[in-house]
């Protein structure tokens, strides 16, 4: 298995891992209540800033962890340049992954349209941003392991 391969599946486990460990942190915390009540708003702005910020941060950290587990384990260093292969499956991947989250903003959207409480527009959000990012490792998974 090559680095690139080994990067995505550290990457989408990761993500997985991140985001089912803050979404079981953050469900006891939920406001009870009214469904449009300035507490439930606070709760949904303050889950997404924070899963944000927290994702970033676990995300370098794994990513500093996962170079250096790799290169005790196999005496080779990273890869320290991107060849034309590597650009053109990043891209491919960015490009499913803005899909994915397109679409699910058209979701979030048209939630609200049909009368949908604002909690499911967050939802839908939240959820969409998670699969985007799903959705891009294991694009890059894929081509890596398949070819262009």
């Amino acid at each position: 298995m090559t680095y690139q391969e080994k990067k995505s599946i550290v990457s989408l486990l990761s993500t997985i891992l991140i985001f089912t460990v803050y979404c079981l942190y953050m469900y006891p915390r939920h406001p009870g209540g009214r469904l449009e009540s300035v507490e439930t708003f606070h709760y949904w702005g303050s889950f997404v800033l924070i899963l944000t910020l927290f994702s970033i941060a676990a995300q370098i950290i794994i990513g500093i962890l996962f170079n250096i587990v790799f290169r005790m384990t196999t005496r080779e260093k990273e890869p320290t340049f991107e060849d034309e292969l590597d650009k053109l499956i990043g891209l491919k991947a960015f490009r499913n992954s803005f899909f994915v989250f397109v679409i699910g903003f058209l979701f979030a959207m048209g939630s609200l349209v049909f009368f949908q409480p604002s909690q499911m527009m967050f939802m839908i959000l939240i959820a969409s941003g998670f699969l985007a990012d799903v959705t891009g490792s294991m694009t890059k998974l894929h081509h890596y392991r398949r070819g262009v």
